[in-house]
């Protein structure tokens, strides 16, 4: 495992990071992380751009892919939800103690094909995919798609139930709690793929307030051989932490596309 503080590594190493650093980027933006008392509300604001968390790209689309899970395993909603031009606002009632997950969690499958001599695409659930191709269809090409971001909140003691990894794609299971972050401390979080530890993979780590300073203070650290990593955070604020991987299609087997963003609060 490797330990990185963020100063020391704070450039824009452009020619190592994945993909998803050249686009742009999504983030879901809660107004608190740390709560106490019997129960709260807190606001999200969920977007993509160029800079993580300014609002000036596109909204993200959350009607068929917020997921809410209380610590209890039972779901949570979401109220008051708004898709604007730049961002979707919503709120949560944080009403259980203990950590929550919110979550914008996609997968499927995307195919382009060619039937009677014009392109089609389609996309939608795996399951659907050998039945969804037209009989006479040429030039198949599919892809595998899976992308998760999420962010957590913790209302009194934090607890852990909701990081228990679904086996599916990219998913970072804590060993320090996300919630319990601290300007100048180390954490470690470990890094899952399909239920293993993903091995060697980029994880960019960016912080927020970019259009107020002239640093960029973005990283890209990597995973050991355990999946795990960790940082020395250098300053308290919001952080987006993102790694992806690609893989080309190999005989029958489709193109895969895995993607997994975090949104951290790191307190002074």
């Amino acid at each position: 495992m490797k330990k990185f503080a963020l100063p020391a590594l704070a450039l824009i190493l452009a020619a190592a990071v994945p993909m998803a650093a050249q686009a742009h980027r999504g983030w879901l933006l809660p107004s608190a992380t740390v709560l106490s008392g019997a129960e709260a509300w807190v606001a999200f604001d969920a977007g993509a751009s160029n800079g993580v968390f300014i609002a000036d790209h596109a909204p993200l689309r959350l009607a068929n892919s917020l997921v809410i899970t209380a610590p209890d395993g039972s779901s949570g909603s979401a109220a008051n939800m708004m898709q604007g031009e730049y961002r979707t606002t919503f709120d949560v009632h944080i009403d259980k103690p203990g950590t929550w997950k919110i979550a914008n969690v996609s997968a499927g499958m995307s195919a382009s094909y060619t039937l009677d001599g014009e392109a089609q695409r389609w996309r939608g659930p795996a399951t659907d995919f050998a039945t969804a191709i037209p009989a006479g269809a040429t030039d198949v090409r599919a892809q595998v798609n899976n992308n998760r971001l999420e962010t957590f909140v913790t209302l009194g003691n934090p607890t852990d139930s909701v990081f228990a990894p679904t086996g599916q794609g990219l998913e970072m299971v804590p060993v320090t709690h996300p919630n319990d972050l601290v300007a100048g401390e180390e954490a470690t979080f470990t890094l899952m793929k399909d239920g293993q530890p993903a091995a060697d993979m980029a994880v960019i780590v960016a912080r927020g307030g970019l259009r107020y300073r002239d640093n960029p203070e973005e990283t890209t650290v990597r995973t050991g051989a355990d999946g795990s990593f960790s940082i020395t955070w250098p300053e308290a604020g919001m952080y987006w932490i993102n790694t992806s991987e690609r893989a080309d299609a190999v005989g029958d087997a489709p193109a895969q596309s895995m993607q997994y963003t975090a949104v951290l609060e790191v307190l002074p």
